[in-house]
Formats: C-alpha cells, structure tokens, sequence
C-alpha cells in the first residue's frame, strides 16, 4: 500500500528532497521525480511538496521547467545576490554606501590575491583580450559612452584562467549585487580616465609577469572605487541623507537642496517599480 500522505515542515520536506538527489547520485541538470513519485516516496501532501520545490527552485537547487519536469539546478549566487541587492537599497543613501564599499572590501581581498596569481602565469590570449578592453576603456574616458560593461569585461577576462568556479561565481555576484545598487550609488565614476589609468596600470603589470606590482595595482584601483562610492556628494543624492524606502516614493528633503525630481528602476524578481526621488 502506498504510504499515507501527510502535511510536514516545509523544511523537512526540503531536506528529504535534497537527500534523494544526493542518494540517487544525480548530477546538474538531471532529472528529478515527477511530483507525483516524489510525494508518494516522501509520503507528503502536494501543497507541502510544491511549496518545498518553490523554495528549493528559488535557492537554484532545483530548476523546474514547465511543460518538461523538474531537474538538479546549476550552481548559483542568486540568493546572495538577491538578498545582498535587497538589503543595499533598503536604508538610507548612507548605509547604502556603506555596504557597496564592504562588498568592495571583500572584492579587494579576492581579487588582489587573483590579479597576483594570474600574473605568474599570463596567458597570450588573456593578454590581447584584456589590451583591447583597455584600450577601448581609455578611447571612452573622456565621454559619456556606457563604461561599466567595460570594466567588467576586463575583470572577467584577467580571471578566465583560473580554475575555481566558486571564485568566478562570488565574483560575478558582487558585480551583480552592484550594479544592481548602482542607482542608490554616486551617478557615475568621477575620474573615468583615472579609473581606465588603473586598468592599464593591472594589465601592464600582469603582461609583464610582475606579482607584486599586479596586487597593488589591483588594490590601488579597488581602494579609487572604494572612495567614490563612500563619497558623500553626488549628483543623484544631492548630499540628501535622509533614510527612505525603496519600495515607495522617496522624498529627501534637504535644507539649500535645490527642487528637481529623478527616477531609477528597482527591480525584483516579480515587477519593476519605478521610484522617485524628490530632493
């Protein structure tokens, strides 16, 4: 007879699920049960599944495809990033700041430790793509062209080379998490061609095989970052300080702020809101 159903924890269930993953020995984008094997094997109700299965899709555990089935999901940061994008816009302009420069902190340990590793070992490919990067960061400097697709582009082909999926992974997530954030952050670098000069200053000394001056060349672009994100004026906060929901309309009000009104996207997983900003 088959096992009679009950309502558990959703927690419970979540973990009954990942353990016949494990136990099964299903690999990244396998295919799980169907819905109806799984509750009779776990002996639990459908909405107590389902409602495990949601939480485990958003944790990118499981990756459901509608019309297909259910399969073993990707490693992800998605969460992370979610949740640290969540909690970046939440407070005021100023604890906003404050969190995009930890996480720059954090970007700083990593990726000064990477940018030396790679320049023991640089590779020919890796050199010419980054070249082109920088060149092309130093002809848009002095203009108002897209320049963060940029900088990202040239982080990602520096660390190419290396051979560890969870530091790729954390990487792209802190870059997801700000520019993400970027709206709650200064509108725009303040010295593009001092922030190109540092590219520049990383890519000659990884082709020239130099580990130490590659740190610090890492960390001397990370510490101008640092700095402009932590900088208490800018031309999208109008020194407004004051603490707002990013879920509502914001109203700053400053004393000598001059009136104007500015809007930004927030994006979440459902809709996109379109906040304004009085100041």
């Amino acid at each position: 007879m088959p096992n009679e159903v009950t309502r558990r924890p959703e927690y419970d269930v979540q973990r009954e699920i990942k353990r016949v993953i494990i136990e099964s020995k299903l690999a990244v984008g396998d295919a799980l049960p169907t819905e109806a094997e799984l509750g009779e094997r776990l002996a639990v109700s459908r909405g107590s599944l389902r409602e495990a299965l949601k939480s485990l899709q958003a944790r990118g555990i499981v990756d459901v495809v509608h019309g297909r089935g259910m399969f073993v999901g990707r490693m992800s940061m998605d969460a992370l990033v979610d949740g640290l994008t969540f909690h970046t816009l939440l407070g005021s302009p100023g604890e906003s700041r404050r969190l995009a420069a930890e996480l720059i902190d954090i970007r700083d340990v990593i990726e000064s430790a990477l940018a030396e590793r790679v320049a023991a070992a640089p590779g020919d490919a890796a050199l010419d793509e980054m070249e082109r990067i920088v060149t092309s960061m130093e002809d848009v400097s002095s203009g108002s062209e897209p320049f963060q697709g940029l900088d990202r582009a040239f982080h990602q082909a520096l660390y190419r080379s290396v051979d560890n999926r969870v530091v790729t992974l954390l990487i792209q997530a802190f870059w997801d998490v700000l520019d993400a954030a970027r709206p709650a952050l200064p509108a725009e670098h303040e010295d593009r061609v001092a922030n190109a000069a540092h590219h520049r200053a990383i890519l000659e000394a990884v082709r020239a095989g130099d580990t130490g001056a590659a740190r610090e060349a890492m960390s001397a672009h990370f510490g101008d970052t640092r700095r402009w994100i932590q900088s208490p004026t800018s031309p999208l906060w109008n020194g407004c300080e004051a603490a707002c929901s990013p879920l509502s309309t914001w109203r700053c009000e400053t004393r000598g702020a001059s009136s104007g009104r500015r809007t930004r996207p927030y994006v979440d997983e459902l809709t996109i809101i379109n906040l304004s900003f009085i100041c």
